[in-house]
């Protein structure tokens, strides 16, 4: 008798925030859903000798590996960002909803508040989260249209500081004590989007070799590139069209013009300065890794659930534990330039 093909169940994903609610109150529903995200060709393996068809406890929602090995036993949450959580997958999941489309973020606060967690689990599952947000690619921009670049920093103005942090942080004028920051943006897109495109990271100055550096790796050469009159960018001719905006004379000629990315950095400073107050330079990163996210997703096909199931899907197949977080431990996510 020919055994019928299996095919593969794609989870259901709720359209709003609270459908996302009700939907994951159910542990059951919950464990299905990571299951489909987390095994999405149906076969559940084991994650630590990789052998199919192991036994399924019901009662404990979790399986065992038929193979005799240590840690015979493992559940959905193994291999992904909520690994050894004892936070509940509702938790996980409604987290992940408002993370990915809240426009200006969410605080540790918020989140404690509203899923009823502690603030010091609620930053560590922000800080996870924001790590399945990561989407890089080795894809260059510039194939379809003109790449904006510019820089911006990031950090306290010095009025707003106490005169012991203002002597301990600022020790020159200008960017002094805070963090320098680069972003590109694709026009009319990158990746398969029709839309403007951003990446950004953080650099360690706006010397000429790091920012020619960082366009060379990131855009084909030969492409349209638009940056302001900062002379690090003075030697991209003739590898690229590069046009030149003089912010002292006026900030559009024609279409040359470096707007969109600043609309970037005036999303990316009110998240900051509005919903998270302060922000670590150890952990900057992450937060550009959410901010670049929202924005490079803004106009999903399935909007807030389209947002929410790349994350939950990016959720699985990385990593962070709380010493690599606090710094005890080189954290396998962190960039070089961070």
């Amino acid at each position: 008798m020919a055994k019928k093909k299996q095919q593969t169940e794609q989870p259901i994903s709720p359209r709003t925030l609270q459908e996302a609610i009700v939907y994951f109150s159910n542990p059951d529903v919950a464990h299905e859903y990571a299951k489909a995200l987390r095994w999405p060709d149906g076969v559940v393996k084991c994650p630590r000798c990789g052998a199919k068809d192991p036994w399924y406890l019901a009662s404990a929602r979790q399986w065992k590996c038929r193979t005799k090995h240590p840690q015979q036993k493992f559940t959905v949450k193994i291999g992904s960002i909520m690994e050894d959580s004892p936070l509940g997958l509702n938790i996980w999941l409604a987290g992940m909803w408002l993370i990915a489309n809240c426009k200006n973020g969410i605080s540790s606060y918020e989140i404690m508040r509203g899923l009823g967690i502690t603030q010091k689990s609620a930053w560590f599952l922000l800080q996870r989260i924001r790590l399945a947000m990561q989407t890089g690619t080795f894809e260059k921009m510039g194939g379809g249209g003109p790449v904006e670049v510019d820089e911006t920093f990031i950090g306290g103005k010095a009025r707003f500081m106490h005169a012991h942090k203002r002597k301990e942080k600022i020790k020159g004028t200008g960017g002094s004590g805070k963090v320098a920051v680069m972003g590109l943006l694709a026009r009319h897109g990158h990746g398969g989007k029709a839309h403007s495109t951003v990446q950004v990271q953080v650099v360690n100055s706006r010397k000429k070799g790091e920012l020619e550096a960082v366009v060379r790796n990131n855009v084909e050469l030969g492409s349209e590139v638009m940056t302001d009159e900062l002379p690090s960018y003075n030697d991209l001719a003739p590898d690229y069209v590069h046009n030149v905006i003089n912010h002292a004379e006026s900030y559009v000629k024609g279409s040359v013009h470096t707007n969109g990315m600043e609309n970037f950095w005036s999303l990316l400073k009110r998240a900051i300065r509005g919903t998270y107050v302060s922000v670590e330079p150890f952990h900057l990163f992450r937060y550009l890794d959410e901010q670049t996210f929202r924005f490079n997703e803004r106009k999903h096909d399935d909007g807030d659930s389209g947002r929410f199931e790349m994350v939950a899907a990016g959720a699985f197949g990385k990593r962070l534990t709380y010493k690599e977080l606090i710094g005890e431990k080189p954290a396998a996510d962190t960039p070089a330039s961070a």
